[in-house]
């Protein structure tokens, strides 16, 4: 389970109109909103990291959204970011192998 904070920013005058469009998507609840400035609070429930990042991605694009920003996140199981993690990458790998990484060597 993936659970992600995002802040939407949109006119004032299209608050209401975007909440209305942010309940039509699975695993987004309006869990605060202010009027007077435009801004909104979502709280997102995602199965997977991509399906999280996908969620924002349609909320980014929803009409008359400013901005959409990603500003918390939580994820129950790291086994799926972790095995994702490319060998040159993971630090622990490099420091086994005494090795500098790729793309640090050129």
């Amino acid at each position: 389970m993936n659970l992600s904070g995002i802040l939407v920013l949109v006119p004032p005058e299209q608050t209401q109109s975007t909440i209305t469009l942010l309940h039509t998507f699975p695993g987004v609840q309006v869990y605060h909103q202010d009027p007077d400035t435009g801004r909104i609070v979502v709280v997102q429930e995602a199965e997977s990291t991509g399906a999280e990042i996908d969620g924002l991605k349609r909320i980014q694009a929803l009409p008359k959204v400013l901005s959409a920003a990603m500003v918390y996140h939580y994820f129950e199981d790291e086994d799926e970011i972790l095995a994702g993690i490319p060998p040159e990458l993971d630090a622990a790998e490099t420091l086994r192998n005494n090795r500098v990484p790729p793309f640090l060597a050129q």
